[in-house]
């Protein structure tokens, strides 16, 4: 699975804009989503506020997760959520760890397009902990029907429904706004996310050879779509 700056095609985007404006616009209340309705590339998107509770579950061990939108006190556990997944060596693009102020870039834009509605953020919470993190990144001009998925779960947290409840969560969002086809991009040998993605409903649809060099072997990347009517 991947995600965040894990997502295939968000790793190695550029910064929008300097930390030092990013903080500026958290500490002047910069105006992220507040529930309401707009209209943007002329589809209808509606917005939870930042943190709102979609959805909350037992997990299969016991534990109860609650899904919600991402917020701008998650920095931290985001911080320590993706720089686990680099330290594992997961089946990530990302391969460097990241500093707080390139997260703090990151999370303020997420923010901020979460806001225009060009993406939607699900987050998994355990114990007041983020543990996971995935989104819809909306296509734009001839592709604004699209859907580009990404997810991600921590090292202790996977295969216990997190995953499924995501994807989900995802996937009634992507009805609810409009979208008619949703795909996505994971390594080959990521056997455990594409049966996941497989229980969803998508199937491979395109594939890159030696996509990836990883761990001394080259890894395909498949493509994988699923289509909403």
């Amino acid at each position: 699975m991947v995600l965040h700056h894990v997502f295939m095609f968000h790793q190695g985007s550029p910064a929008l804009g300097s930390t030092n404006l990013c903080i500026q616009k958290h500490q002047q209340g910069f105006p992220f989503s507040r529930g309401k309705m707009v209209y943007a590339s002329g589809r209808l998107l509606e917005f939870m506020k930042t943190g709102g509770v979609i959805r909350e579950f037992i997990a299969k061990d016991g534990r109860r997760v609650v899904l919600r939108t991402l917020k701008w006190e998650d920095l931290d556990d985001l911080l320590d959520f993706i720089n686990s997944l680099v330290e594992e060596g997961a089946n990530i693009i990302r391969s460097e760890k990241v500093s707080r102020e390139e997260e703090i870039e990151w999370l303020s834009g997420t923010l901020a397009r979460m806001e225009k509605g060009e993406v939607f953020c699900v987050a998994g919470e355990v114990d007041g902990r983020v543990v996971a993190n995935s989104e819809i990144k909306m296509g734009t001009g001839y592709s604004k029907h699209v859907g580009v998925i990404g997810i991600g779960i921590k090292k202790g947290f996977r295969g216990i429904g997190i995953g499924t409840e995501m994807m989900r969560a995802l996937e009634e969002h992507a009805r609810k706004i409009g979208l008619k086809v949703l795909t996505l991009a994971v390594f080959a040998n990521n056997q455990h996310a594409i049966n996941l993605y497989r229980k969803m409903g998508f199937v491979e649809t395109g594939r890159v050879p030696k996509r990836f060099f990883k761990d001394g072997a080259y890894i395909d990347e498949i493509i994988m779509t699923k289509t909403l009517e």
